[in-house]
């Protein structure tokens, strides 16, 4: 389990001095203010270009707004602010709003919707036959290499995890240690827990129980705990087991799954109901737990496992499309390759196929399929995608290792001799659970049957060639290119969400950088307009990108300003009759439906592919892979809305990125006919 309270720590971390991390400010009143109308400048041009109010007074409006606000409620609620910031143990952020705003306080199924997924390229180790499906041993639906692979990836994250409570990785002496122990901490023995308009977070426990020990196994809907660690002998810490006794204990579940499938038994699909409307989901977990005491722990033992483990018994290729069921021009008529490799997402993102043999409320959770494909999902509150991103990284970094798997069962394993190998986490259901459950997979079947979700592997260049030839920053860069390709869809531009982390700060988390601009609105109008020159569309581009670069620092920093807005707007006193037209402008809306969601990972050397849903129904949720040669991205949207197409909008990131390397290079010439580069 992860061991907060009794973790050890390195002798070169006691010997030297921690490093302390500043609190997240509360930003400046009129800095902030004077940054959101700077932001609202591109709406009200474009609204002006439409036939709208004219730039000039609708800006002079907002700005009267603000000024009004700065000096009459603005100052009362910044003083509130600050006060509540003096009063809160980290910061004023994460203390009192964040988490319920962000995550719990949204009724949405996670699934799609608020969960992130990471597709794992394949284990070399693998036999070829296996990669394809062809095997002869199949258990209850599940191969011999399938387990291995999961044995061997469940043992390195837990290896991982077990390294940085010692401290032998990122450790306490470093901002960066403490920033990621931080983070980890919260990414194992938890779950989040379905409440009626606001959910919570489970405490993970604080002695090292067997639940606390063991992995959440699901195979064919039924739930086992799995016992991956040694029970503590005194004061010591639980020991991991050994790769080969993990591999044991899962083909231990997988005969008694098989037997279970041979008595006709079926397991009752608690998974799909976790994928439900999270007010649904609450209510049926409490019917469940007035039908018997048994739910109940079940139920928790769930939420204390160390991490989920997801063993599919099939396969899923994605149909051929149904072009009845959507217009013609969303039908995906895919390569074998581009199948293969959506598939493979899909599984990872879940499919009609595995969606109730996953456990949704869990934060992390390693999924593997028959072939061995593998990946991993998550639910979202706890921490960002960076750090399960991280951890999994060195899951896969180090392919499965034979000679792991032909040692002897270690000797430390002889003080969990009386302990048994796995736990059935049984539900006890009555007939209005039994009917709530097909209507959960139908709502179920319809968001995943209405996700457009497919990836894109851009191969012509990557951050090397945008770094030496373009001599730009390569998420500035990649960001223009979305903000290009969204006008080349649509025709218009729209409030645009970019993540950015806080993490130099005290359980900092993350600030919005608002990447539609002045500048970038002028540099996609440049590239749509043919009387403007290759030379002047460079500039343009570079004007829009030192904006961006100057926006994420200081988002990064602080000095962001949704943050900041949203806590100077919940403490407003609607009741007490205060108010604020600045609030109450439809522009404050408009510029925060964040109709094009986006963030940006590492170079994900080792993934196919990620991806979370569009935030908006007529959106895309964009999360890319900016590595030296290739960019990768993973594209969402609905099939179901008129005005977007994820193979649409493909195809426009192809051409943006195409065009803007046409006009990088033409500017090189110019400046330098003789460039190398060329």
């Amino acid at each position: 389990m992860h061991a907060r309270s009794t973790s050890t720590t390195s002798p070169a971390a006691k010997k030297a001095k921690l490093p302390l991390l500043p609190r997240l400010p509360v930003p400046d009143l009129r800095g902030t203010l004077d940054k959101y109308l700077a932001s609202l400048e591109p709406i009200l041009l474009e609204d002006e270009k439409r036939g709208g109010m004219s730039y000039q007074s609708g800006y002079t409006l907002r700005k009267k707004w603000a000024d009004e606000f700065e000096q009459g409620i603005g100052k009362v609620l910044q003083d509130r602010l600050i006060a509540l910031d003096k009063a809160s143990p980290n910061n004023w952020l994460d203390d009192n709003f964040w988490i319920d705003k962000a995550y719990m306080e949204w009724r949405e199924p996670l699934l799609v919707n608020s969960n992130w997924w990471l597709a794992f390229f394949e284990d070399d180790t693998v036999p070829a036959g296996n990669l394809k499906g062809e095997t002869n041993n199949n258990r209850a639906g599940t191969t011999f290499w399938q387990l291995r692979r999961a044995a061997w990836l469940t043992w390195r994250i837990l290896e991982f995890k077990d390294k940085i409570d010692r401290q032998e990785v990122h450790p306490d002496t470093t901002r960066t240690g403490l920033w990621f122990r931080n983070s980890t901490a919260k990414l194992f023995n938890i779950a989040r827990i379905p409440e009626a308009l606001c959910d919570t977070l489970s405490n993970p426990p604080e002695t090292p129980t067997k639940e606390a020990r063991s992995l959440l196994v699901m195979l064919h809907d039924w739930a086992y705990a799995v016992p991956v660690y040694h029970p503590p002998i005194g004061l010591e810490l639980p020991v991991l087991i050994s790769p080969r006794e993990i591999e044991a204990r899962l083909r231990s579940v997988v005969l008694d799954v098989e037997e279970r499938l041979a008595k006709g038994e079926k397991a009752f699909p608690i998974g799909v109901l976790s994928a439900d409307n999270r007010d649904k989901w609450a209510a049926n977990l409490k019917h469940l737990f007035s039908v018997s005491p048994v739910n109940r722990k079940s139920h928790q033992a769930m939420l204390n496992t160390v991490m989920g483990l997801s063993l599919d018994h099939t396969t899923y290729v994605i149909p051929s499309p149904a072009s009845n069921l959507f217009p013609q021009s969303k039908v995906h008529h895919r390569t074998a390759e581009q199948n293969a490799l959506d598939s493979h997402l899909h599984t990872i993102r879940g499919t009609p196929l595995n969606v109730s043999n996953r456990f949704f409320d869990k934060a992390f959770t390693l999924i593997v399929d028959p072939s061995t494909r593998a990946g991993a999902s998550g639910e979202h509150s706890p921490c960002d995608a960076l750090v399960p991103s991280i951890v999994a990284e060195y899951g896969i970094v180090q392919g499965i290792e034979i000679d792991e798997f032909a040692k002897p069962i270690a000797p430390a394993s002889a003080s969990s001799s009386t302990e048994p190998a796995w736990e059935r986490l049984d539900w006890v259901a009555d007939d209005k659970i039994a009917k709530e459950c097909i209507s959960a997979r139908a709502r179920a079947d319809r968001i995943m049957d209405d996700s457009d979700d497919s990836v894109l592997w851009f191969n012509e260049y990557g951050t090397d060639w945008i770094k030496a030839v373009a001599k730009l920053s390569p998420d500035a860069y990649i960001q223009m290119a979305l903000q290009l390709a969204w006008y080349k869809t649509r025709g218009e531009f729209t409030a645009t969400y970019e993540t950015v982390l806080t993490r130099m700060f005290k359980n900092g988390r993350t600030e919005t950088l608002r990447t539609l601009t002045r500048d970038s609105r002028e540099w996609v109008l440049s590239m749509i307009d043919p009387s403007t020159s290759n030379q002047n569309r460079y500039r343009a581009l570079q004007r829009a990108v030192q904006t961006h670069t100057k926006l994420t620092r200081e988002a990064a920093t602080g000095r962001g300003i949704d943050r900041h807005l949203l806590g100077l707007q919940l403490l407003l006193r609607p009741p007490s009759g205060e108010s604020a037209a600045l609030f109450e402008d439809e522009l404050f809306s408009r510029s925060t439906q964040w109709k094009l969601s986006t963030s940006g990972l590492s170079a994900g050397h080792l993934f196919k592919g990620t991806g979370f849903g569009a935030s908006y129904a007529d959106g895309y949720g964009i999360n890319y892979l900016a590595a030296p040669n290739i960019i990768k991205f993973g594209i969402e949207s609905k099939f179901t809305s008129p005005v977007t197409s994820t193979e649409t909008f493909k195809s426009a990131v192809v051409e943006s990125l195409r065009e803007i390397q046409l006009i990088s290079i033409s500017a090189c010439i110019d400046s330098n006919p003789i460039s190398s580069h060329l």
